[in-house]
C-alpha cells in the first residue's frame, strides 16, 4: 500500500514537473528557417520556436496570416534578419500590441552591402546570414536576447552558443578550403542573395537575372546575362527553390548552360539545418566551378 502510494505520488510529481517545464519555455518567433535553427541551437529545450516563413517560400513576397498575429502576441522574442527583408515585420509587431516582445534585428552592427538598381534607390542587401562568419554574430545576438528573456538559463544559452559558433567557424574553414580550389571564381544567379558569401570567399556574382522579386528582366538585361555566362565559361545558372526558374531556364537554353539549384533559405529535406544547407550549397558550386 505504502509502495503504491509513493509510486502514485512520484507519477504526479513527474507530470507537474513536465507541465511546468513546458509552460516555462520561451516562445520565440523566427522569420526564416536559418534563424529558427540558430534559436534551436542556442535555446535547446528551453525554447519553443515558431517559424513564420514556410520552407521553400520567399520572404520577399510573404504575407502574414491572422495566426501570425496571434503567435507574435504570445511570443517573448522575435528574431528577424532586418535590412528590409521582412518589410512586413514592423507592422505586425506594432499591431500585436506585445510590449514585452524582445526584437532581435540580426543586421544591427553588420557592414551592409548597398546596391543601386534601376527600379529603386540605393538599398541594403539583407542576405547577411549566407556568410557563416556573420551568422556567428547573429547567434550572439540571439544568445543575448534569450538571456534577457530567461536569465535563469544564462549559462545554458552561453554554452550552447559557444558550441554552435565553433561549428560555424569550422564550416567557414571548410568552405574557404573548397573555394580556394575553384577554377572559376564568377557565377550567375537568379536572385541577388549571394553577395556576402562571395565577398567572404573571394568570389564574384557576375550577373543576376531577376534583380527585384517579381520584376521580369528586360531583353537587354537578359542579353547582358547571356554575354556574362559566355565570358565566364561556367555554363551554369544558379537558381533557387523559392523562385520560379522559368526565366532562368530560358536564359540557360539561350547560352547552352545548365540550371542548378542553390538554396539560401533551407528548411527543406536534407538541408533542414543551417550547416547542412551551406554544405549543400558549396557542394553544388564545387561540382561546376572547381
Amino acid at each position: 500500500m505504502k509502495k503504491s502510494f509513493i509510486l502514485t505520488l512520484l507519477f504526479f510529481l513527474f507530470v507537474i514537473i513536465v507541465n511546468h517545464s513546458y509552460a516555462e519555455k520561451i516562445k520565440v518567433i523566427a522569420s526564416i528557417a536559418p534563424l529558427a535553427d540558430f534559436v534551436k541551437q542556442v535555446g535547446g529545450e528551453r525554447v519553443d520556436v515558431k517559424l513564420l516563413l514556410p520552407p521553400g517560400a520567399s520572404p520577399h513576397v510573404y504575407e502574414p496570416t491572422p495566426k501570425t498575429m496571434k503567435d507574435v502576441t504570445d511570443a517573448r522574442v522575435f528574431v528577424k534578419i532586418g535590412a528590409g527583408l521582412e518589410f512586413w515585420a514592423e507592422k505586425i509587431i506594432k499591431a500585436s500590441g506585445n510590449k514585452r516582445l524582445i526584437i532581435v534585428d540580426s543586421s544591427t552592427g553588420v557592414s551592409l552591402i548597398r546596391e543601386a538598381h534601376s527600379h529603386s534607390p540605393l538599398s541594403a542587401d539583407p542576405h547577411i546570414w549566407i556568410d557563416p562568419v556573420i551568422a556567428g554574430s547573429i547567434v550572439t545576438k540571439i544568445e543575448m536576447a534569450l538571456i534577457e528573456a530567461d536569465p535563469q538559463g544564462a549559462e545554458f544559452y552561453k554554452q550552447n552558443a559557444s558550441t554552435f559558433k565553433k561549428k560555424l567557424l569550422q564550416l567557414d574553414k571548410e568552405i574557404s578550403k573548397k573555394v580556394k580550389a575553384f577554377r572559376i571564381k564568377e557565377y550567375v544567379t537568379f536572385h541577388p542573395a549571394w553577395n556576402y558569401f562571395s565577398k567572404r570567399y573571394g568570389l564574384r556574382v557576375a550577373g543576376v537575372i531577376e534583380e527585384s522579386p517579381g520584376k521580369e528582366p528586360s531583353p537587354k538585361h537578359i542579353a547582358n546575362i547571356i554575354r556574362e555566362i559566355n565570358r565566364i565559361g561556367s555554363r551554369v545558372v544558379f537558381v533557387e527553390p523559392q523562385f520560379n526558374p522559368k526565366i532562368a531556364e530560358a536564359v540557360a537554353k539561350e547560352s547552352g548552360a545548365r540550371v542548378l539549384f542553390l538554396d539560401p533559405i533551407g528548411g527543406l529535406k536534407g538541408r533542414e539545418t543551417y550547416i547542412d544547407m551551406m554544405r549543400y550549397n558549396i557542394t553544388v558550386m564545387e561540382s561546376v566551378m572547381k
